[in-house]
């Protein structure tokens, strides 16, 4: 029986395994012979002392960040969710940087679009300072002191923001699948430095694009010089090669050029006699024929009647030529657009959807509709809660066109957004849903619970409202709270019962905290962790469904499958996808036991390394499942 590993995904080994693939032989007894390396890579190794680089005080320490392993864990909690049975929505509450390492298992190359609004770094906003021995201690020890800002009176105020920034936004980038695209909003504070290290993590060749963002028209008077319209969005996507970005859908007033025919909607496109300086008729001889235009404005290549009209590609009494063959003008008669003027004919083709069945646009590089106004974002709070509880938050139609360009054509996939803030991210995915019933997108949200600050007026109406329904006075109650009302409104505005019971307006919370096991806790001493484990393998305060859950995030499996608890012979066994797993955390296992478990076939099982009744038992048990096809067995 193999032991499960406590701790996340591995990147250093698997970083070390891939150029074992590459470049076998710069390995010599299991270690890197970085000259064989430098010779292998011949004139593409950086060899002057003086060269490009981007470096700050502590980037070292951020690298190795990005790099270390946990053994923390997401407990769930059932009485703050929505739907626990049937929603694939996640809400994660607690320190991001630790929550994307506890991810890694389960959701590394699963997540389609990454979206983060982070802290713009103006001097007000609080920075996470991260502990690189025990980052979950740390995380709980900032809890229960007031959140610092970063001033710009800090010796150090750029270097603390790319430290906070580095490892997220490396390890996030090993969640995105091949296809993947990530969205930053940032402002001139930092947009040069961010788009340094994104260029770093996610590498030149995949920056998409630096959109400027209009959020105010009319433009902010108190900025110096400029009255300031705009903040900025980074996108790049993970591999540039593999990744087809969504189009934008067409407004009112586009859609008025649009028609429909019995193929769906086109519009007037070019006209098919060709210009140009390739055009002209002995530049493309086979290109200059005749085509026939009957008096109904049908076109074929051959005279079927007296009266159909011959018409040459004919401009300005020069004979130029066709931009279609004789082939495409016989398989797409449905794609031309005949019109008549007097006695001049002009052809044209149908424009259909560059992108699905409905008319889209592809998304300029200036971002800007009166949607996007700062207000806007404001007054959807205000509609949700009845008072403005949040400062600032995105306008959702803005957030709505970020995930419509990243989800793309395919319209499903996993949006992660881990800084949360007043998730306007869930609640754009909600709305997304609901335009479509092809939509089938979830949404993985992070926000720390950060306390509320009783000085500002914003956090006050907020922490006023909490009280009022018996919340923690922190931001993530602030969250959930928008995710419910935003549900609640999406399901009271729709008509059709059948659509409604379609939409996912659900989310399971889970909350960050250390492992659940004694054997698995980085602190516990070698002697006292094995005394410890014959008495209880499990943290005093935790239940049997904490440590499922942790099993599958150890495991790689998806947080959202199927959990039913079923008894096998009197013991609790867990099920997961349908039985594809099967958990057991029993005392006492005798052979029947096993065996009971063994016939429902499952392909993985976990058992507690002591719950077996005696050593004949365990030796005796894989046995016993192996012969019933399992072969997959796992002890914690």
């Amino acid at each position: 029986m193999q032991k499960l590993d406590g701790k996340t995904f591995n990147v250093v080994q698997d970083n070390i395994e891939k150029l074992k693939q590459l470049f076998p032989e710069v390995f010599t007894e299991n270690k890197i012979d970085f000259e064989k390396l430098m010779l292998t890579l011949g004139e593409h190794v950086e060899k002057e002392k003086e060269r490009y680089e981007f470096t700050w005080n502590g980037k070292t320490k951020a690298i190795q960040l990005a790099q270390k392993q946990t053994t923390g864990t997401l407990r769930p909690c059932k009485e703050e969710s929505v739907n626990w049975d049937k929603t694939k929505n996640l809400y994660i509450e607690g320190d991001n940087l630790e929550v994307l390492r506890v991810l890694q298992n389960s959701y590394r190359n699963k997540v389609k679009m990454i979206y983060i609004d982070p802290p713009y770094n103006t001097g007000k906003d609080f920075v996470y300072k991260d502990d690189f021995h025990d980052n979950i201690k740390s995380y709980k020890e900032r809890l229960r002191e007031n959140m610092k800002s970063n001033p710009e009176t800090n010796g150090r105020f750029h270097t603390d923001w790319l430290n906070m920034m580095y490892p997220r936004l490396k390890i996030a980038r090993n969640l995105l699948r091949e296809d993947g695209v990530i969205f930053i909003s940032i402002d001139d504070n930092e947009v040069a430095n961010l788009r340094k290290v994104c260029d770093e993590i996610f590498g030149e060749s995949n920056f998409v694009g630096q959109l400027p963002t209009v959020m105010n028209l009319k433009g902010n008077n108190d900025q110096y010089g400029f009255a300031g319209t705009h903040e900025y969005t980074l996108v790049y996507t993970k591999r540039k090669e593999s990744t087809i970005l969504g189009f934008l859908p067409v407004d009112q007033e586009g859609m008025k050029e649009w028609q429909k025919d019995e193929f769906g909607y086109y519009k007037k496109g070019a006209n098919l006699k060709a210009t140009g300086v390739n055009a002209p008729r002995h530049k493309r001889p086979n290109l200059f024929f005749p085509v026939y235009i009957d008096e109904n404005l049908n076109l074929s290549l051959q005279r079927k009647s007296k009266t159909d009209v011959e018409v040459f590609p004919i401009t300005d009494n020069k004979e130029m030529s066709w931009r279609w063959s004789k082939e495409k003008f016989i398989n797409e008669p449905h794609n031309i657009i005949v019109t008549k003027n007097g006695d001049e004919y002009s052809i044209y083709k149908k424009t259909r959807p560059q992108q699905g069945d409905t008319p889209s646009q592809k998304p300029k590089s200036l971002f800007y509709k009166p949607e996007y106004s700062s207000g806007n974002g404001t007054n959807q709070i205000k509609s949700l809660f009845g008072e403005k509880v949040f400062s600032n938050p995105k306008p959702l139609e803005l957030i709505k066109d970020f995930i419509r360009i990243g989800i793309g054509a395919e319209k499903e996939g996993i949006v992660l957004d881990f800084y949360g803030g007043s998730a306007t991210t869930a609640h754009a995915v909600f709305e997304l849903n609901r335009e479509s019933d092809g939509n089938d997108i979830r949404f993985i949200i992070v926000q720390l619970p950060e306390e509320l600050d009783l000085e500002d007026a914003d956090q006050k109406v907020a922490a006023d409202y909490l009280n009022k329904i018996n919340k923690p006075l922190n931001i993530s109650e602030i969250s959930k709270q928008r995710i419910r009302l935003a549900g609640k409104s999406i399901i009271d505005e729709s008509k059709k019962e059948k659509f409604i019971s379609e939409i996912d307006i659900g989310f399971k919370v889970f909350k960050l905290d250390d492992t659940n096991l004694k054997v698995w806790d980085e602190n516990t001493g070698d002697v006292e962790r094995n005394l410890l484990d014959l008495i209880d393998p499990v943290k005093e305060g935790r239940t049997q469904e904490d440590v499922v859950y942790e099993i599958l995030l150890k495991y790689g499996i998806d947080l959202t499958v199927p959990i039913e608890e079923t008894k096998v012979a009197d013991k609790v066994v867990y099920s997961v996808g349908m039985g594809y797993l099967l958990i057991c955390l029993e005392r006492d296992l005798t052979l029947e036991h096993i065996e009971e478990i063994a016939k429902q076939k499952p392909a993985r099982v976990v058992f507690y390394d002591e719950g077996f009744k005696d050593d004949t038992v365990r030796i005796n048990a894989q046995q016993i499942l192996k012969r019933y096809g399992v072969e997959d067995i796992r002890v914690i």
